[in-house]
């Protein structure tokens, strides 16, 4: 008998199901942004998703949930196809994928506010160590 795929064994409904909310999310928080930008052609970044709401939603915000929601998604579909068993990395804990995205995040939040509070540049040069120190997590960890 020859071996199938998870994906021709019914899982097209459930990644269907995963990723098809998702991409939803994003274009509706694309359009609200484009909305909430007036009549200019240009995306406003600091003006609020929701005037008078209750939290100050902003496009940066909205994306950053966006992007942690997709990378869930991703981390579902790889726990569906390719089952893992924990491993043992440089900490001596033992870690799955989804806990070496959790120590990224932490990582990258602690990396940002240090950034932020000791004005060592541009952000985005944050986000290129945040990468590097990620990468280095899902790797060594």
């Amino acid at each position: 008998m020859a071996a199938t795929s998870p994906v021709s064994r019914g899982h097209k409904g459930l990644f269907a199901g995963l990723v098809l909310p998702w991409l939803a999310a994003g274009i509706f928080i694309l359009v609200v942004a484009m909305g909430a930008s007036g009549e200019d052609s240009a995306i406003a970044w600091t003006d609020s998703l929701s005037p008078g709401g209750w939290m100050a939603w902003v496009l940066p915000t909205a994306l950053f949930f966006w992007l942690v929601a997709g990378l869930l998604v991703a981390l579902s579909i790889l726990a569906i196809r390719y089952p893992e068993t924990p491993r043992r990395g440089v900490l001596g804990i033992e870690t799955t994928r989804g806990d070496r995205l959790f120590i990224a995040l932490l990582a990258s939040g602690f990396i940002n506010l240090a950034w932020l509070g000791l004005a060592l540049g541009p952000q985005w040069i944050a986000l290129i160590v945040c990468l590097v120190v990620a990468a280095g997590i899902f790797r060594f960890v």
